[in-house]
């Protein structure tokens, strides 16, 4: 028993290990969004600059009056959002990141072949009451359903030479085994699926307080001069706001749809680890 209870911890810590820690991930894809903001974005090719000022420029595009800066191409254009747009990289980089990594966990989770092959196979070899080739069936198909249906099957054996336990307590024996095998499984899938959950709803936030900025700005131009708007100042403020807005929202389309993917996919692993263990308790029923 104390052999089984420190596999199992083994187990749990290796299944919290799984995927990206974001603690250390994060703060390297901060630095790439902000070295993409200004050595990328902010490249002096992305924009026409006033042709005086261009022959005394020494330094970094960032340091020209906005004025003076007229993007040329697209990515100059966004560069124009201001200094939140750095953070809306941040955010867009993160979704993709980790969603390329809750794409690779859940697909070996899925295990190999066709999991409603599967599940077929193993409910056809329960009903002729063959454990032992169940067993070898779920460890050719390594995924978490797999690893699910062969701890229930281990138990399932275990219980059935049991002879201590009455029908009853074997029936509640093998649900706990189940319900403690799959709960082992189920952090491994859900793993920085908060990640795309939050970002789907700050990632609009985030962009709105652009926006926000950008039209102060904006009325701050239209507000100032004596009467005569600065329209040069006006405009920035104004595309500021709507690149904040387009940059925002597009991360968060994207976030809520991948999360939305990724939890149909973990949602589709648990239905069939239930009804395999279903499967597994009438078999244990009809035999013992």
């Amino acid at each position: 028993m104390e052999m089984n209870v420190s596999n199992t911890e083994e187990q749990v810590i290796a299944k919290k290990k799984s995927g990206l820690n974001p603690a250390f991930v994060l703060p390297i894809l901060y630095v790439i969004a902000l070295g993409i903001y200004i050595f990328i974005l902010g490249n002096p090719s992305n924009f026409k600059v006033d042709e005086r000022i261009a022959k005394s420029l020494s330094v970094a595009i960032s340091d020209v009056p906005l004025k003076e800066i007229h993007p040329e191409t697209f990515m100059g254009i966004i560069y124009m959002g201001g200094p939140i747009v750095h953070i809306l990289i941040l955010f867009m980089i993160t979704v993709i990141i980790f969603s390329f990594e809750r794409f690779f966990v859940i697909g070996k989770a899925s295990g190999k072949g066709n999991l409603d092959s599967f599940v077929l196979e193993i409910r056809r070899l329960l009903n002729q009451n063959k454990i032992d080739e169940a067993i070898e069936l779920c460890d050719s198909q390594r995924g978490s359903v797999g690893n699910v249906v062969k701890e229930g099957l281990l138990t399932y054996k275990a219980l059935a030479k049991d002879t201590t336990l009455n029908k009853e307590q074997k029936m509640a024996a093998l649900t706990k085994a189940l319900e403690e095998a799959t709960t082992l499984e189920m952090p491994m899938l859900e793993r920085n699926m908060m990640i795309l959950s939050t970002l789907g709803t700050v990632a609009t936030l985030v962009a709105l307080l652009g926006t926000v900025i950008g039209m102060i700005k904006a009325f701050f131009a239209l507000g100032s001069g004596g009467g005569t708007p600065d329209a040069a100042a006006l405009s920035i403020g104004i595309s500021e706001a709507l690149i904040n807005t387009a940059l925002g929202i597009s991360t968060s389309a994207i976030a809520i749809i991948l999360y939305n993917y990724f939890t149909s996919r973990i949602d589709g692993l648990t239905f069939k680890i239930d009804e395999i263990g279903m499967s597994i308790q009438q078999s244990f029923a009809e035999f013992h």
